[in-house]
């Protein structure tokens, strides 16, 4: 489990997301968090692979602040509409309309994870599918106003609100959360490496 592969880790946390820290907590584990602050542009590469990129970016930025003997968790979630990749919205518009974009709609949610431990960077990646149910122009202005939607890619949360809109998921649950816990625990027993 979790908890006894790390127990005599120190884990660093690449990242300031409350959810992510909330999962690893709900784990037992009492990471410390220092946040990469680095930038994340979106290109026209995969998305798996641009998630990826950005959580091991994520890792080793952070690996240079921190003792080296500590263990390293970086992720990065993207939400993906077709080939159009649904960032963290910048205002209420966009906002409004990643929420149209994806009504009545299945998206995938991918979310690339870096571990550096006993000096090994291994990364991976999960997928999740994600249906929304038709939303109307009210249920989308009465989301925007819980504030909800401004930090999160795709501008929903399935563990907030936002569940209220998900007809259903294909894959992992605490991936579209933004931290796959199973792919987490696969790359420590060293079962995936990409």
């Amino acid at each position: 489990m979790i908890h006894n592969i790390l127990n005599n880790d120190k884990l660093v946390l690449a990242s300031e997301s409350p959810r992510r820290k909330l999962l690893l907590e709900s784990l037992g584990l009492k990471p410390l968090i220092v946040p990469a602050n680095i930038a994340e542009p979106l290109s026209k590469e995969r998305a798996h692979k641009q998630a990826v990129r950005h959580a091991r970016n994520k890792a080793i930025a952070v690996r240079s602040y921190v003792d080296g003997a500590a263990t390293i968790v970086a992720a990065d979630t993207l939400v993906v509409l077709d080939e159009l990749i649904l960032g963290k919205p910048a205002s209420a518009e966009e906002a409004a309309s990643y929420l149209r974009l994806l009504s009545g709609r299945i998206h995938n949610v991918y979310t690339g994870l870096c571990v550096i431990r006993h000096g090994e960077l291994r990364t991976a990646y999960e997928r999740s599918k994600v249906r929304f149910k038709d939303l109307s122009e009210q249920e989308i202005a009465d989301y925007l106003k819980t504030g909800e939607p401004f930090d999160k890619a795709g501008a929903y949360g399935i563990q907030g609100y936002g569940a209220q809109f998900i007809r259903d998921i294909q894959g992992c649950y605490f991936n579209v959360m933004g931290f796959p816990i199973n792919l987490f625990y696969n790359i420590l027993c060293g079962e995936v490496n990409e």
